[in-house]
C-alpha cells in the first residue's frame, strides 16, 4: 500500500477573482463617492477573499487600508497587514507602495522610502505613483530643515519623472477618467434641479434629483436635495423620509441629523424617543453639546421624564453657566421634581443675567409663584412680582398673579387697584374683569361687582366662573334667586364638571321653594363631588335631607 500525501483544498482561482473584482468595485465606488456602505461592502468581500483563499497577498493590504479608515486597527496593525502580503508575495509593487504609506503614517520616512524604491525597481513604466510618493517623502525632508542638493535633486527627480509617467499608468488614468465622469454626471443633475427650483417648478427640480441620484448613486447628496425641496414645499413626511434615507447613506453626516431631529420635533411631538436618538447621536459629533443638551431637556419634559430633564439642562448649564435660558430651564425641571431650592437658585441666576426685560418678566413670575404657592413667603413673591412689572409693565399675567396674592392676605384694597391696573393695561382681558369682580364681591361692593362680571362675560361668555359667580351675587348679594339661575345654567352648560354651579344653582332653587328641582341638584352635586372632589359630601347631604324636615 503505497502512502498519500493530502493536500489543502482551496477554492477554484475564478471563483477568488470573481470575490476580489466585487471587492476592487466597491472599493473604487467609495473612493470616488465616500459612501460608507461601500466602505463596508468592500471591507465585507476583502475579508470574504481571504477565507476563500488565504493566499492572495492583494486582499491583505487593500483590507487594511480600509480597516484604518474605519478606524477599526491602527497604523501598526496595518503594517502587519503588509506584512502578511509581502511574506505571501514578496515582489508585488502594490504591497510595498502600501507598506510604504503605512511608514509614512507612522513617521518613518527611511523605511518608507525603501519600501517605494523598491516599488519603482518593479513596477517599470507604471512607477508614476511611488515616485510621486517617493518625492512626498523627500519634500517632508526638506521641510524638516534637511536641506541637502541631494535630497533636493532627488525630489525633484521623482515629482518631474513622476508627473511625466502618469500618463502611462493605466489604473491611475482610469481612476481619473472616472472621478471625472462621476463630477460632471452630479454638478449636471445638481445644477438641473437647482434652476428648476429657482423657476419654482418643483416636480422637474424632484425628478433630476432621483435620476442624479440613480445615474450617480450619489445617495447622501440627492436624497438630501429631495428632503430640502420637500420641506419646501411643505411636505414634511416625504421630506423626513428622504432625510433617513440620506442618513442610511452616510451616518456620519451631522447636517443631517440635525435636519432629522428639528423636523421630528417640530412636527412629530408624540414621537419624542425617535428625536432623543437624533440628538444623542448628534452628541457623538463633540460639537454644540449645550444646544443638544438644551433641546434633549425639553423632550424629557415632554415625557415627564423629570430626572434626566434635570441631567440634560445641568449638563447645558455647565457648559455654558452664563446663558439664561439654561438657567430658566433648569430652574423649570427642578420645580418639575418639586425641588424647589434649586429652582428658586437657578430663576435668581437667570433674573440676574437679564437678557430682555420682557422675558426676565416672565422668570419673575415663576419665580414669585414658588414664593408665594410653595414657599408661602408673601414679601418675597411680593418683591418679585414688583420687580417684574418694573422689567415689563405691561405683564398682564405677572399683575394678576400680585392681585391674587393680595386676596390671599385678604387685603381687598390692593387687590382691586391691582386688578384694575391690569384691567388699564389690557382692557379685552376678561379674567382682569372677573377677578376683580369677585375682589368687588369680597368687599360688598356689589353693583361694582356686578359690572365687572358682566364685562368679563361680554368678553368671554364661554368663560364658566364669570357665570357662576354673577350668579352668586344675584343669589347671595341681592337675593335674587331667580335671576341667578340663567347665569348658574350657562356656566353648566359651559362645563357639564362644575360642581359648585350644580350646587349653586341647587341653594338658588332652594330659595325659590322648589324643593324637588333643589333636591335633584343636590343629588347632582353629591354624584358630580365624588369625582371631583370640590365640595364638602357632608355639607351637600346636609342640604338635600333638610329640604325634607
Amino acid at each position: 500500500m503505497t502512502e498519500q500525501t493530502i493536500t489543502p483544498m482551496l477554492a477554484p482561482v475564478s471563483s477568488v477573482e470573481g470575490i476580489l473584482e466585487e471587492a476592487r468595485a466597491a472599493h473604487e465606488k467609495y473612493l470616488i463617492k465616500q459612501q460608507d456602505s461601500d466602505l463596508e461592502h468592500a471591507i465585507e468581500c476583502y475579508i470574504d477573499a481571504i477565507k476563500v483563499n488565504p493566499a492572495m497577498s492583494e486582499s491583505y493590504y487593500r483590507l487594511a487600508s480600509l480597516l484604518l479608515i474605519k478606524g477599526q486597527i491602527t497604523v501598526d496593525g496595518a503594517l502587519e497587514q503588509c506584512k502578511t502580503a509581502l511574506s505571501l508575495e514578496p515582489e508585488n509593487p502594490n504591497a510595498h507602495i502600501y507598506t510604504g504609506y503605512f511608514q509614512c503614517l507612522n513617521g518613518n520616512y527611511d523605511e518608507a522610502e525603501k519600501e517605494f524604491s523598491y516599488a519603482i525597481s518593479h513596477s517599470g513604466k507604471n512607477s508614476a505613483r511611488p515616485r510621486l510618493f517617493l518625492s512626498k517623502v523627500l519634500f517632508n525632508r526638506i521641510k524638516n530643515h534637511n536641506h541637502s542638493v541631494k535630497n533636493l535633486v532627488k525630489f525633484l527627480y521623482y515629482f518631474l519623472s513622476g508627473s511625466m509617467m502618469i500618463m502611462w499608468d493605466c489604473p491611475s488614468i482610469k481612476m481619473f477618467y472616472k472621478f471625472l465622469a462621476n463630477d460632471f454626471s452630479i454638478m449636471s443633475y445638481k445644477t438641473l434641479g437647482e434652476t428648476f427650483e429657482k423657476m419654482k417648478l418643483f416636480p422637474s427640480a424632484l425628478e433630476a434629483y432621483s435620476k442624479g441620484l440613480e445615474k450617480t448613486s450619489q445617495g447622501n447628496l440627492f436624497y438630501q436635495k429631495m428632503g430640502d425641496l420637500s420641506l419646501e414645499c411643505n411636505d414634511i413626511e416625504a421630506s423626513l423620509e428622504f432625510y433617513k434615507k440620506a442618513h442610511e447613506v452616510d451616518p456620519a453626516d451631522r447636517e443631517v441629523l440635525i435636519k432629522l431631529a428639528t423636523i421630528n420635533q417640530t412636527y412629530f411631538p408624540e414621537n419624542p424617543d425617535e428625536t432623543i436618538d437624533y440628538y444623542n447621536s448628534l452628541l457623538e459629533f463633540g460639537k454644540d453639546l449645550d444646544k443638544i443638551y438644551y433641546e434633549l431637556g425639553h423632550l424629557y419634559l415632554a415625557k415627564a421624564d423629570k430626572i434626566h430633564a434635570v441631567s440634560a439642562f445641568k449638563l447645558a448649564e455647565e457648559l455654558n453657566p452664563e446663558n439664561p435660558y439654561y438657567n430658566n430651564s433648569l430652574a423649570f425641571a427642578y420645580v418639575k421634581a418639586e425641588l424647589y431650592d434649586d429652582a428658586i437658585e437657578y430663576y435668581q441666576k437667570a433674573i440676574k443675567i437679564n437678557p430682555d426685560s420682557e422675558w426676565t418678566s416672565i422668570v419673575c413670575h415663576a419665580l414669585g409663584a414658588i414664593y408665594a404657592e410653595v414657599k408661602e413667603n408673601f414679601e418675597a413673591a411680593e418683591a418679585t412680582f414688583n420687580a417684574g412689572m418694573v422689567l415689563d409693565p405691561n405683564n398682564v399675567d405677572i399683575q394678576l398673579s400680585l392681585g391674587d396674592l393680595y386676596m390671599s392676605e385678604n387685603d381687598l384694597d390692593k387687590a382691586i387697584k391691582t386688578y384694575c391696573d391690569a384691567i388699564t393695561t389690557d382692557p379685552a382681558n376678561y379674567l382682569a374683569y372677573a377677578k376683580a369682580g369677585l375682589a368687588l364681591w369680597e368687599k360688598d361692593y356689589l353693583e361694582e361687582s356686578v359690572v365687572a362680571f358682566h364685562k368679563s362675560i361680554e368678553i368671554n361668555p364661554d368663560f364658566e366662573i364669570a357665570q357662576n359667580n354673577l350668579g352668586v351675587v344675584y343669589l347671595d348679594g341681592f337675593g335674587d334667586p331667580k335671576e341667578s339661575i340663567d347665569y348658574f345654567k350657562h356656566a353648566i352648560n359651559i362645563n357639564p364638571n362644575y360642581t359648585l354651579a350644580y350646587f349653586n344653582l341647587a341653594r338658588a332653587y332652594q330659595a325659590m321653594g322648589d324643593k324637588p328641582l333643589a333636591a335633584e341638584y343636590y343629588q347632582m352635586t353629591l354624584d358630580l363631588n365624588r369625582i371631583t372632589e370640590e365640595l364638602s359630601a357632608k355639607d351637600i347631604r346636609k342640604r338635600l335631607y333638610d329640604l325634607f324636615e
